[in-house]
């Protein structure tokens, strides 16, 4: 009954207008970014992306750095891994396929992570569905989306799983957003020295560096804040689930800024993945019987 209880708090309120409203601003800031990459190109964005995110964070949180364990500093080392491999893999991957099917594919990570959690033969059904939804992706031969572009795009959904469970654990340890200000800092750092020798000087340019800022607000800044006062106040599982809808919001904001059209196919595919995502984080979230 505690385990109820818990995701029915974390699935009402405003708990769930954050990570909504994270959502909405961390796909249509992908669709920005996609307009810097012939700019810029792909490293450059992610590492302005990053840096810019970082600066704002660190100036507005002051996070202080004394009093942390070393288990503590691991997990911030983790959590920016995280961040550098998800941004730098989702864009290696939208710079090849289309924003809704891409998402698609990185929103496996945390269906995995759910069917796993769950441990039951229902998630396995779940995740067979979305794997049906991947085949559908591919109906008319991945050479239409890319085999490079879908790959970078699963190596995300590694890294988007790999984010949740290290943001959970940050965001209990550290104060309000400091972990994720120095999380945020670590993947600059990571990032910054492949943008430089990629892009260079483009990065000065007062528009890349303008588009660049946008990004990082919507892409990073607003919705990692929210996403982690969020997870404070709900379960894993019931986060899941409205990640979920972030195929369908991908593909919105693909045709509304990038004008990308999805084939009648692929919009199925997406609504399976979906369907999946929601179904399987479910799965993980009801207590067995017992219990």
């Amino acid at each position: 009954m505690t385990t109820v209880r818990t995701v029915h708090r974390g699935a009402g309120g405003g708990a769930v207008g954050l990570v909504l409203a994270g959502a909405v601003s961390v796909q249509f800031g992908s669709a920005v970014a996609a307009l810097l990459f012939p700019r810029a190109g792909v490293a450059g964005v992610v590492s302005l992306r990053l840096t810019i995110a970082a600066v704002f964070l660190l100036v507005v949180c002051r996070p202080r750095l004394r009093g942390y364990r070393r288990s503590d500093w691991l997990l911030v080392g983790g959590f920016a891994m995280a961040l550098a491999g998800m941004n730098t893999l989702i864009y290696q991957a939208i710079d090849r396929i289309p924003l809704g099917p891409a998402v698609t594919l990185e929103v496996l990570g945390p269906l995995a992570l759910s069917v796993f959690a769950a441990r039951r033969a229902a998630s396995w059904l779940w995740a067979g569905l979305a794997l049906l939804g991947v085949v559908l992706l591919g109906y008319q031969g991945f050479g239409r989306l890319n085999p490079s572009g879908a790959a970078f795009a699963l190596g995300a959904a590694v890294m988007w799983a790999a984010y949740i469970v290290f943001s959970a654990r940050v965001g209990r340890r550290f104060r309000k957003a400091d972990g994720l200000a120095l999380a945020m800092a670590a993947a600059a750092l990571l990032t910054l020295p492949a943008g430089l020798v990629a892009s260079g000087s483009a990065l000065l340019n007062p528009g890349v560096l303008a588009l660049g800022a946008a990004v990082a607000m919507l892409s990073s800044v607003l919705p990692y804040t929210l996403e982690l006062l969020a997870l404070r106040r709900m379960t894993t599982a019931t986060f899941g689930v409205l990640m979920s809808l972030g195929p369908a919001l991908a593909a919105l904001a693909g045709y509304l800024v990038l004008h990308q059209s999805l084939a009648p196919v692929e919009l199925v595919a997406i609504a399976l993945v979906i369907a999946a995502s929601i179904g399987a984080v479910r799965t993980a979230a009801t207590p067995r019987p017992g219990r």
